[in-house]
């Protein structure tokens, strides 16, 4: 037996990984979705590309009266009137959120940029050294400035272009477009 033969199988004995010198790239997709569009994206990308999933969750939910934004003294129209809205989250940190290469942000639009409990998230971790995708879904509105705003409140990381797919999109768009990015 080869002394390389041996030394995998005492490291495989001790419960100890061996690797042959390169590591496979972590994938988070961290998600705020209220209609569930978002969430279906959020797990086709992890699921296609065999990684976490993270859901943001503000503190204080969401009613469905909170979410019409058509009535201008609802939660939406009144946080979104105020340039000083901060839309707390249960949990705004990923344990071992180091340990991730790539970080899908997928988020609904809202008035034209990331839906605002994304940006409590944005705002408390450190990107730094990681490939950063915005991913947004919309009925109508196109991605706009959010994934740019995004990055300029996070002042870390290598934020890529994002993309917008339409509410309702179909898995077989979603992986088609995960693999012209060629991350696995």
């Amino acid at each position: 037996m080869s002394l390389l033969k041996k030394m995998a199988a005492v490291c495989m004995t001790a419960g100890v990984m061996f690797a042959t010198g390169s590591a496979q790239a972590k994938s988070l997709v961290v998600y705020y979705s209220e209609s569930g569009y978002t969430k279906n994206v959020a797990n086709t990308i992890a699921k296609h590309l065999n990684g976490d999933t993270f859901e943001l969750i503000p503190a204080e939910p969401y009613s469905g009266a909170d979410l019409d934004y058509n009535n201008p003294s609802s939660r939406v129209s009144r946080e979104h009137d105020n340039p000083n809205r901060v839309v707390k989250l249960r949990e705004n940190r990923v344990s071992g959120f180091a340990d991730y290469d790539t970080v899908f942000v997928a988020y609904p639009i809202w008035w034209g940029i990331a839906a605002w409990p994304v940006d409590d998230f944005v705002r408390n971790n450190d990107f730094d050294g990681k490939k950063v995708i915005p991913v947004a879904t919309s009925f109508s509105s196109p991605l706009g400035q959010s994934g740019i705003l995004l990055k300029d409140m996070a002042q870390s990381g290598d934020w890529q272009e994002g993309i917008r797919f339409s509410s309702g999109v179909d898995e077989k768009t979603v992986t088609e477009w995960l693999d012209s990015l060629n991350l696995k």
